[in-house]
C-alpha cells in the first residue's frame, strides 16, 4: 500500500526518490514549488535515510495483500466468537462425561486429556483463517501509524533544513555586505551546514584565514583562488570530491586542511602553493600524491596523509628538506622510496597499519639523523635494516605486530635503546666485513696488475735475447750500435 499523496504529501514525494521504487509507482503531487528546499540533493538524502523503515514496511505490506474491509473484519470477529463458544460447550460436555466403571482413573484422565487436545487442535484450525484476517488488519493499522510518524519526521527535517539554510544564507550575505566597507582578515564558518559558497567570497582579498570546516560543501568555487593573501584554509569534514585547479594560485597559503572529505586525488597545481608549511589530506580516498609534490613544497614542515589508500610515496618527497612530521598510517604502502633518507630534519614518522603491504624499509632510513619518534606497528616487517643503528636521536619506537627476526624479540622487549645498540653493533660488523672485502679486492687487484707487468717485462726481455741468439740483434737495437 503506497502512502496517499493527499494525506502524506511529503512522504509520498520522498518515496518516489527511493531506488527501490519506480518513479511512476506513486503519483506524488508537485510540492517542490511550495517547498523549494526539496530540490537540494542533501535534503532528499536526509529524508530518504529517515524513511528507510517505511520503505521496508511498504514492501512487506505489498507482499501480504490489501487491507481487509470492515465487513470482512466484523465477520471474522463474529466467527471467532462462535468458535470460542463452541469450544467451551465441547469441553464442558467432555469433562461432564461419566467415567465407565471398568476404566481406571488414570487411564480416564489420560483419555480426557487426549480428547481435549484434539478438540483444541480442531478449534485452532477453524480459528486460523479468521485470525489471519485480523492480524493483516493490525499490520495495516501499524503501517498507517508508521506513515503518520514518518510524515511528521520529514516535516521536521525540512523545517530544520530550511531554517539552517536560511540562517546560513543570511550569514553569508551579511559577511559579504560587511566586507565591502570593512574587509575582514578572518572568517569562521564551521558547522553552519553550508552546502555552497558564493563565488563573491573570492573578492575578499583581505582574508588571511578562512575556516569552512564541518559543513556540507561538495564544491569549492574557483573564485577562491583570488584570495591572494590567504594564509590558512580549513576545508575539513565536508563532502568535497575534488579541489579546483586554480587553488595553486594561493601562493601565500601556509596551512591547508582538507581532511575528512571524499577526495580521490589532489590536483598537481597544489605544488604551486610553495609557501605551504602544513598540509593535511588525511581521511580521504587518495591512492597517490602528486609526483612533484616534494620538489616544489620545500618549506613544508607537516604532512598528514593517514587514512587513505596510498600505495607509494613519490620519490620527490626526499626534496622536502624542512619536513619535521610525516603521518602515513592506515594506507596501503608497499615500501618507501630511497629518497626518504634525505629528510634529515624529520622528527616524527608514523608508518603504522599498512598491514600486509609494508614488508621492509630501505637502507637509507639511517639518514633520518634527527628522527625522535617512529611507529612501525601493524605491518609485516621481518627485519630492520642495519642502518637503523644510525638513528641516534630515536627515543620512541613502536614495533608491535610485526613478524620481526632482526632484532630478535628479547632485544625488542628491552626497549628502544637496546634495539638501537643491537642494530648499531650489526652495522659496525657489516661495515667491518665490507671494509675487509674492499681491502681484499684492492690487494688482489695490485697482485693481478703486478703479475701482468712482470709477465710483460719477461716477455720483452726474452724476446730480445732470443733475437740476439737466433737472428742477430733486433731491428730496434740499432741505436745501441750507434751509441758505441
Amino acid at each position: 500500500m503506497d502512502p496517499d499523496p493527499n494525506t502524506y504529501p511529503l512522504l509520498s514525494y520522498v518515496i518516489t526518490h527511493l531506488a527501490s521504487v519506480k518513479p511512476s509507482a506513486i503519483n506524488s503531487p508537485q510540492i517542490v514549488s511550495q517547498m523549494p528546499h526539496l530540490s537540494r540533493p542533501n535534503v532528499i538524502t536526509s529524508m530518504k535515510d529517515a524513511v528507510s523503515d517505511v520503505s521496508k514496511a511498504r514492501s512487506f505490506i505489498q507482499n501480504l495483500g490489501p487491507r481487509p474491509d470492515k465487513e470482512l473484519i466484523d465477520k471474522a470477529r463474529s466467527k471467532l466468537a462462535e468458535i470460542e463458544s463452541s469450544l467451551v460447550v465441547s469441553l464442558e460436555e467432555l469433562f461432564l462425561c461419566p467415567r465407565p466403571g471398568e476404566v481406571d482413573l488414570l487411564e480416564w484422565r489420560a483419555f480426557l486429556a487426549e480428547q481435549e487436545l484434539e478438540i483444541r487442535q480442531d478449534t485452532d484450525g477453524e480459528k486460523r483463517p479468521q485470525l489471519l484476517i485480523l492480524q493483516l488488519n493490525e499490520m495495516h493499522e501499524a503501517y498507517v501509524k508508521l506513515l503518520k510518524e514518518a510524515e511528521e519526521r520529514l516535516v521536521k527535517i525540512y523545517e530544520d533544513e530550511a531554517e539552517n539554510s536560511d540562517e546560513a544564507n543570511a550569514e553569508l550575505a551579511r559577511i559579504l555586505q560587511e566586507a565591502e566597507g570593512n574587509p575582514p582578515e578572518r572568517i569562521y564558518l564551521s558547522e553552519r551546514k553550508l552546502r555552497s559558497l558564493p563565488p563573491e567570497f573570492g573578492n575578499i582579498n583581505s582574508l588571511l584565514l578562512l575556516n569552512l570546516s564541518s559543513n556540507e560543501l561538495k564544491v569549492i568555487p574557483e573564485s577562491i583562488a583570488r584570495l591572494e593573501n590567504l594564509e590558512e584554509l580549513n576545508l575539513s569534514s565536508n563532502l568535497l570530491e575534488s579541489l579546483p585547479d586554480p587553488i595553486g594560485l594561493l601562493r601565500n597559503l601556509k596551512i591547508f586542511n582538507v581532511s575528512g572529505n571524499k577526495l580521490n586525488f589532489v590536483p598537481d597545481t597544489i605544488c604551486l602553493c610553495r609557501s605551504l608549511i602544513e598540509l593535511d589530506v588525511s581521511f580521504n580516498s587518495l591512492s597517490c600524491l602528486p609526483t612533484h609534490l616534494g620538489r616544489y613544497l620545500g618549506n613544508l614542515r607537516r604532512l598528514s596523509i593517514h587514512f587513505n589508500k596510498i600505495r607509494s610515496l613519490p620519490s620527490s618527497i626526499g626534496d622536502m628538506s624542512a619536513l619535521c612530521f610525516l603521518d602515513a598510517h592506515m594506507n596501503e604502502l608497499s615500501g618507501l622510496p630511497d629518497e626518504i633518507g634525505r629528510l634529515t630534519n624529520l622528527e616524527i614518522l608514523n608508518l603504522s597499519s599498512n598491514f600486509t603491504n609494508l614488508t621492509q624499509l630501505p637502507n637509507t632510513i639511517g639518514g633520518l639523523i634527527n628522527l625522535k619518534e617512529l611507529d612501525l606497528s601493524h605491518n609485516q616487517i621481518q627485519a630492520l635494516p642495519y642502518t637503523f643503528g644510525r638513528l641516534d636521536k630515536l627515543a620512541k619506537l613502536n614495533l608491535l605486530h610485526n613478524p620481526l627476526d632482526i632484532p630478535p624479540p628479547e632485544v625488542i622487549n628491552e626497549g628502544v635503546e637496546s634495539i638501537k645498540n643491537y642494530m648499531h653493533d650489526l652495522l659496525v660488523e657489516e661495515e667491518r666485513k665490507s671494509s675487509l672485502e674492499g681491502n681484499e679486492q684492492t690487494q688482489n687487484g695490485w697482485l693481478t696488475r703486478g703479475g701482468s707487468w712482470l709477465m710483460s717485462s719477461a716477455s720483452f726481455v726474452g724476446g730480445s735475447i732470443s733475437g740476439y741468439l737466433i737472428g742477430g740483434a733486433p731491428k730496434n737495437a740499432a741505436y745501441l750500435e750507434e751509441a758505441r
